[in-house]
């Protein structure tokens, strides 16, 4: 009986996580194609003006739109994911996702319709941040209540593993459109080829995803009537300075903001001078990517040995210093330069903190606000970070002196606030499932903790032990 319990509770831990990597990868495949053409055409489409830093930032700025939509979304996604469970959220953040990214390859530009085009366009960015708000928090609460006690980081840490190669996936879908076709006409109407496709996000999520049982966590809060009426005051009441731990850690979103948004507008956009040729440069955060797909199981699988503050606050500081002498590479033209602290700060340091946060995020909470509660404090912590492709875009405008040191320094400072929050934080990988959340609860002995760990990496793990996790 014990060898069929593991065998079926191995299988749902690899469909959960299976169900969240090839989710997130989807869906962040579909914001992240925004995030690339706001940087590569949309300012030319869409925002057309006889001063090209106004083109620029306004472009920009829509970006940022997504994660104002964001908290909204986490309120609305997280009491949901609580009271109707991980698998639905997750279901319902993939047709909004794939819909309205979809219906963004439809839009006509504003030399068709006017001001039209850029409404419209705003509209669509909503719906998109509204949407991914309760993805990654219903993912991870999804694997980590799936995951065995000893496992939930390297497990968790598939979500985010998910999310990179939806960035991949992004840049590789444009690569070929900006390499072969030809200028005009990629302008024209090659950019919609990549939204378009999102129609398959839709068809391939739901075939995916249906296969998930719900959680054992979330089935027994059922069993047992714990199921809360409302998630969302209760989760502030139960968790509010863990929320704001969150929020502070959250801000970490400014390094993907340098590397992905702010580094191509500066690299690729004419007004700045640089000069990179535009599929060149989609070059660089497809192969930073690539490095961090490769290393963030590893990440996560450390954080069950270490615990998960210390890669957090080394992820933090040491791609905020990075930052620097990325920028500095762009500036002066050096694609071999840039490719490789692309590397180190995106594709290794802050990978660090990246493979880190989806169990140490959720870990935080009890069951019965989870999602809720990371849903809310993450998506506020990323849309504090929402101005600033724009901020950075208006402080630091086309022909300004010492671009590298302005945004550099700008983005080290957030990072300091990042890692200063995970030292205040609890640590959490040695808390047992049912004790996660709780300010009384004690870690499991080391010595225990280790030998449940083995046992949950051994082939068909007897569950007898884990059970209780």
């Amino acid at each position: 009986m014990a060898t069929v319990q593991a065998q079926a509770g191995s299988g749902q831990t690899r469909k959960a996580t299976t169900s969240g990597w090839i989710g997130s990868a989807l869906e962040y495949y579909d914001f992240f194609i925004y995030a690339t053409a706001s940087a590569l055409v949309f300012p030319q489409l869409f925002f057309p003006s006889s001063d090209s830093n106004v083109a620029i930032v306004a472009s920009l700025a829509t970006y940022g739109v997504g994660y104002v939509a964001r908290p909204v979304g986490a309120f609305a996604l997280g009491h949901w994911g609580d009271t109707h469970g991980r698998k639905n959220v997750m279901l319902l953040c993939m047709f909004m996702m794939g819909l309205s990214t979809f219906a963004v390859g439809l839009l006509p530009t504003y030399a068709q319709v006017g001001v039209w085009a850029p409404i419209l366009l705003v509209v669509l960015r909503l719906l998109q941040g509204f949407a991914v708000a309760g993805e990654i928090s219903g993912a991870s609460s999804m694997i980590l209540e799936h995951a065995p006690f000893g496992r939930r980081g390297f497990f968790a840490s598939f979500t985010l593993q998910g999310v990179q190669a939806g960035q991949i996936l992004a840049a590789a879908v444009f690569l070929p459109l900006a390499r072969f076709m030809p200028s005009d006409s990629f302008t024209a109407w090659g950019w919609r080829v990549p939204f378009l496709l999102s129609a398959l996000v839709i068809v391939a999520g739901y075939v995916i995803r249906r296969e998930v049982e719900e959680t054992p966590a979330f089935a027994e809060e059922g069993a047992e009537g714990a199921i809360p009426r409302a998630p969302i005051p209760d989760a502030f009441r139960l968790s509010w300075d863990d929320m704001l731990r969150v929020v502070c850690m959250a801000l970490m979103n400014v390094i993907p903001t340098v590397t992905t948004i702010f580094g191509a507008a500066y690299a690729t956009q004419p007004a700045y001078g640089i000069g990179f040729a535009k599929d060149v440069y989609l070059w660089i955060p497809v192969v930073g990517n690539i490095v961090a797909v490769l290393v963030i199981p590893y990440v996560g699988n450390l954080s069950d040995r270490i615990g998960r503050r210390v890669p957090v606050m080394v992820g933090a500081v040491g791609s905020g210093l990075l930052s620097f002498a990325y920028l500095y590479a762009i500036s002066i033209g050096s694609v071999p330069l840039a490719f490789l602290l692309s590397l180190l700060m995106w594709g290794v340091v802050y990978q660090g903190y990246n493979a880190v946060y989806p169990s140490f995020y959720p870990e935080l909470f009890q069951t019965r606000v989870r999602v809720t509660a990371m849903a809310i404090a993450q998506n506020v912590g990323t849309a504090l970070t929402a101005a600033l492709p724009a901020l950075f875009a208006y402080v630091a405008p086309p022909h300004s002196p010492d671009i590298p040191l302005v945004i550099g320094g700008f983005a080290f400072a957030v990072t300091l606030v990042s890692a200063a929050a995970a030292l205040s934080t609890r640590e959490t990988f040695r808390l047992r499932l049912h004790d996660l959340g709780r300010r009384d609860a004690v870690p499991v002995d080391a010595a225990e903790y280790e030998r449940l760990r083995a046992s949950a990496m051994a082939p068909a793990a007897p569950r007898e032990g884990l059970a209780r996790a």
